[in-house]
């Protein structure tokens, strides 16, 4: 995939969200740090405060007839959405022209599942690979290759 000057590339996943823009040109990019946020996951024990209800016991051990809530994951989808609402305002205010999504598949779903028209318009690109901690040189060479 060719990275076009002032391109953005959106690095997320459920905790972390990198945003880039390429100040070079399509035959040597050089990404740049726009924004960068963190959020912090706390374990599933501090977050769930019971056990699950309605329990029965027919043979075998007790099992309920409600699955636990994945509390973590929970999170982890809100962070996803902040992650689309920030995109949603920087294409609105007409700062993003194109665009290239880099997340895991399953934040890239959930990502997807809130897209405002406005940014649906400007991805040029979606990548569903875990990112975020890598260099923007790797980044670059993966949307490259891409």
């Amino acid at each position: 995939m060719i990275l076009p000057h002032k391109t953005e590339i959106c690095v997320a996943d459920g905790r972390k969200l990198l945003l880039l823009v390429n100040e070079g040109d399509t035959k040597f990019p050089d990404l740049q740090v726009i924004r960068e946020e963190e959020q912090e996951l706390r374990p599933d024990r501090e977050l769930s405060s019971d056990r699950p209800g309605r329990s029965f016991q027919s043979v075998g051990a007790r099992r309920s007839s409600y699955e636990e809530t994945d509390f973590k994951q929970l999170a982890e989808d809100r962070f996803a959405v902040e992650v689309t609402e920030i995109l949603k305002k920087r294409a609105l205010s007409g700062k993003t022209d194109r665009l290239v999504i880099i997340a895991p598949p399953a934040t890239l779903g959930e990502m997807r599942k809130h897209y405002h028209k406005e940014v649906s318009g400007r991805i040029v690109g979606e990548i569903a690979k875990e990112a975020t901690n890598l260099p923007p040189d790797a980044i670059a060479a993966m949307v490259a290759a891409a």
